[in-house]
């Protein structure tokens, strides 16, 4: 063991000798003077210490490093770096200044500590800074700045001069001195300017009244590229693209770097673009791990990304063509050959049909296709093509823009007019070219017409769409094409039938038009139309002859025509045809308007007009199916009018419903009165215009007749039947006009007297009982005494001889009468003036009882007639009273 130690010591004692390094022996320093070199980075402003780790014990080692500035060596930073133990190599720190390392010298120097023990300082290693000449200058220059840092600029003046100022974008700032002449200032926040040239101006002046400008610039840090990605389109080669978080201005100094590295190979790195990298794909290599780096001089970053080849396949559709025709089309494209051997799936998207998929295998060849149906001649199509492996990732497809070839056929139709004295027959042909799709204009060069007949055949060209041609009697067939520069049209073919076919015209149809003004043709679907239905139709009723249309229904039983095609009040006729096997044959006749109006013609009245005394017939002239008329005529509508009168009577208007009746009679009229009469055609929208005539009616002399007559002969009957009752009558009339010839009566009161008796004898019927009374009083009591005495005798006289007369003559017996009465007389007192009177005149109907024994009452009413009179009027100052019954008798 002893031996051991010794061994090491010795050993040891070696190592300090040769080492190269210092012990004091005499000061009990055992560590020795640390080596350490120094590196200087001027556009970082930064200085590396380097220096060799030995370490001698388990324990750590702490370092400590002084940094000074200018030839005194004038200390600005101290900093302990503490060493782990076992690290044996070379150990490198790194200071950034805030001064340019231009501006001054910067020294470095550094000890160590183990344990308790202390190396010596280390020799100071200096960084010389720029030495004056003859000019100014100043640090930093032309450099690229962080933007939002802040910096320090120096100003070394030649040797003996001083620095006045210095001025940074034009702003004067302190000046701090460094030290042996030199200056400087601090920016803080620094800005990237707004103009095209992104640069900032610093200016130095010394006080001799130099001026030395210079100019650095400001950017930002590099950013770590965001949405890294890559792919492959042919398996041979991997592209990744990334996106860069903020753009680069145009022109700015801090260029960067781009350098793609696969982790997980030897590979060494790839110089990239700003935003992609395209590197080969290494063989047999299936997970790949990459970083993307960006460095300038600013700094630098990093991203990762890590992806599987074979789930990054982005194939590429190559030399896409489109063979086109009529109503179909095939597409055909290529791929990488290296794909079709996997699981390639493509897309092809139609516009504006749909999408489809397929699969792509083909081993033998790189070209896969497919074929598009039911498309529309002469269309506009885009077609895409895109593909994708596995499913995963459709990679980048191939757009081509083609159109259909065109398909033109013709609707033909045909007019046959019999020539005469001849068995030939003119026909003339007429079409219209439907063109399918509207993507491309169709020159149509010429039309080629070919018939047969009778096993020969005959051919000519028309440049227009029309053609005469004169056959015989026989059955005929037309053909006729379009000649296209691509080739020609779809045949149109028609029959013509035999001469000798005849057909039965169908009875006319009437038909409403739709809202909008068009017609919507039904008719009933015929089995014997085995090809189709034509509907032809013509304006009807114009001055100048119109060009026949025709049209071939798209449906089995039904025609659309819109209002477009037709003018309102004129009337059109449809003749819808059915196809068979020889020839159209005529189905059904459809009329009508797409719009009526009312202005109709005026009918034309016949004169003179036949009248009576009450009622008149007017006749009319009127061509109710003229085709010229602008409506259907629904009927007409006749007005009669009192001339003078302002207001129409009741039942004035007389409306005629058949078309066809042209006649009306009209009743109740006045005799002897001026009418006007009125007469207009009716139509859906109302009546047109009308025609008037004015007429008197008759004078009704019978009527006269009877009216003179008829009193004359009641006249007579009644006088005959009065003759057999002249003594009745006789009688009654002397009961009733006789009267006391101590009375004197006034022949006025008389006269009324008889009127009034007259007007109730030729009322003939019972009235209700009313009483009138009108009374005239004069107070004298011998005027109640002598109405007393006078009530009393009457009420004791059952009848009197000539009332029981006229009973007589009506019944087998007198009846026994019993009347209620009672006089109203009023008393005045004795004390009014002796000139003043009343009068009292009384009208009373007595209500009359039947005795016992009657079953029914008699038909006769008893009148009372009382008058009184004035004082002066009656001898002895007192009144008469005349009274008297009348007999009514039913006779």
């Amino acid at each position: 063991m002893i031996n051991v130690r010794k061994s090491f010591f010795s050993l040891f004692g070696l190592y300090l000798i040769f080492s190269n390094t210092e012990c004091c022996f005499d000061d009990g320093c055992y560590l020795p003077k640390p080596n350490i070199t120094l590196k200087a980075i001027n556009d970082k402003q930064t200085l590396v210490v380097s220096w060799l780790v030995k370490h001698s014990s388990f324990v750590g080692d702490i370092y400590e490093i002084e940094l000074s500035r200018t030839e005194q060596h004038t200390v600005i930073y101290t900093k302990n770096v503490s060493v782990s133990p076992g690290v044996s190599a070379k150990y490198t720190w790194t200071w950034i200044s805030d001064l340019p390392l231009e501006c001054v010298d910067h020294s470095v120097r550094m000890r160590y500590y183990n344990q308790s023990d202390q190396s010596p300082w280390s020799n100071w290693i200096t960084n010389s800074g720029f030495k004056p000449n003859d000019k100014i200058h100043i640090f930093p220059s032309s450099r690229v700045l962080r933007q939002g840092s802040s910096a320090m600029f120096c100003c070394i003046p030649p040797t003996g001069v001083n620095v006045k100022r210095m001025t940074f974008r034009g702003e004067e700032y302190r000046l701090l001195s460094i030290g042996g002449g030199v200056k400087a200032i601090t920016v803080n926040n620094l800005t990237i300017p707004k103009e095209i040239i992104k640069h900032l101006l610093l200016t130095c002046d010394d006080a001799t009244g130099k001026s030395f400008p210079v100019s650095n610039y400001i950017s930002f840090p590099p950013e770590k590229p965001r949405n890294l990605s890559c792919v492959t389109f042919d398996m041979v080669s991997v592209s990744c693209t990334w996106d860069s978080p903020r753009k680069r201005l145009l022109h700015d100094r801090n260029v960067q770097i781009y350098t793609l590295h696969i982790e997980n190979s030897d590979k060494a790195p790839f110089t990239c673009e700003q935003s992609s990298c395209t590197f080969p794909a290494v063989p047999h290599l299936q997970n790949y791990n990459i970083s993307v780096w960006v460095k300038d001089k600013l700094g630098e970053e990093m991203e990762r990304y890590s992806f599987n080849i074979s789930d990054r396949v982005f194939p590429v559709v190559k030399s896409l063509r489109v063979n086109r025709g009529v109503t179909d089309a095939t597409v055909s494209w290529s791929m990488q050959e290296s794909l079709t051997r996997m699981n390639l799936i493509c897309q092809v998207a139609t516009v504006p049909l749909g999408t489809v998929e397929l699969r792509c295998n083909n081993i033998m060849s790189s070209f896969c296709d497919t074929k598009l149906e039911h498309l529309v001649p002469n269309t506009k199509y885009n077609v895409r093509v895109r593909c994708t492996v596995n499913g995963r990732l459709w990679g980048e497809g191939a757009e081509e823009t083609f159109i259909t070839d065109p398909l033109v056929s013709l609707d033909l139709w045909r007019r046959i007019q019999p020539l005469s004295n001849s068995r030939t027959r003119q026909v003339t042909l007429m079409w219209k070219p439907r063109i399918a799709g509207t993507a491309a204009t169709i020159n149509i060069q010429e039309y080629t017409v070919q018939w047969s007949q009778e096993g020969q055949t005959e051919s000519k060209n028309s440049s227009v769409g029309q053609a005469v041609v004169s056959i015989g009697p026989g059955k005929c067939d037309f053909t006729v094409q379009a000649v296209l520069p691509s080739g020609t049209s779809i045949p149109a073919n028609i029959t013509i039938p035999p001469a000798e076919h005849k057909e039965n015209l169908p009875v006319q149809k009437r038909l409403d038009s739709t809202s909008e003004g068009g017609f919507n043709l039904t008719w009933e679907d015929q089995s014997t139309a085995t090809c189709g239905y034509v509907v032809e139709w013509c304006v009807v009723g114009n001055a100048v002859p119109c060009t026949l249309q025709w049209k071939v229904p798209e449906g089995n039983n039904a025609l659309l025509l819109h209002a477009s095609e037709f003018q309102a009040g004129y009337r059109y006729t449809f003749y819808i045809y059915g196809c068979t096997d020889n020839g159209y044959g005529l189905l059904e006749i459809q009329t009508g308007y797409s719009q009526e109006f009312n202005s109709v013609q005026r009918p034309s009245l016949v004169e003179p007009v036949q009248s009576t005394s009450s009622s008149v017939t007017l006749e009319w002239h009127y061509n109710e199916d003229d085709p010229a008329q602008p409506a259907f005529i629904m009927g007409y509508l006749v007005t009669v009018q009192e001339v003078g009168s302002v207001l129409l009577p009741d039942g004035s208007n007389v409306s005629v419903a058949e078309p066809h009746v042209k006649f009306v009679t009209i009743e109740s009229l006045k005799e002897n009165t001026e009418y006007t009469c009125s007469v207009s055609a009716l139509t859906k929208e109302g009546p047109g215009l009308p025609a008037s005539i004015t007429f008197r009616t008759k004078s009704n002399y019978s009527s006269l007749i009877i009216k003179v007559l008829t009193p004359i002969f009641l006249l007579m009957g009644f006088t005959v039947l009065l003759w057999s009752q002249v003594k009745i009558v006789r009688s009654r009339l002397k009961e009733i006009f006789i009267y006391p010839v101590d009375m004197n009566i006034k022949t006025p009161e008389f006269e009324s007297f008889l009127q009034e008796t007259d007007q109730w004898l030729q009322s003939q019927k019972p009235e209700e009982c009313i009483s009138c009374d009108i009374q005239i009083l004069n107070g004298r009591p011998s005027l109640n005494e002598i109405t007393a005495l006078r009530d009393s005798e009457l009420m004791n006289e059952p009848c009197s001889p000539s009332l029981q007369s006229l009973l007589s003559s009506s019944s087998p017996s007198c009846m026994l009468l019993e009347a209620n009465y009672c006089p109203q007389l009023a008393t005045l007192p004795w004390d009014r003036p002796a000139s003043q009177q009343v009068t009292s005149l009384m009208n009373r109907s007595y209500l009359y009882t039947l005795k016992e024994g009657y079953s029914e009452p008699p038909n006769v009413v008893f009148s009372e007639t009382k008058s009184s009179f004035e004082a002066s009027d009656c001898p002895l100052e007192s009144c008469g009273v005349i009274y008297g019954y009348i007999a009514n008798d039913s006779l």
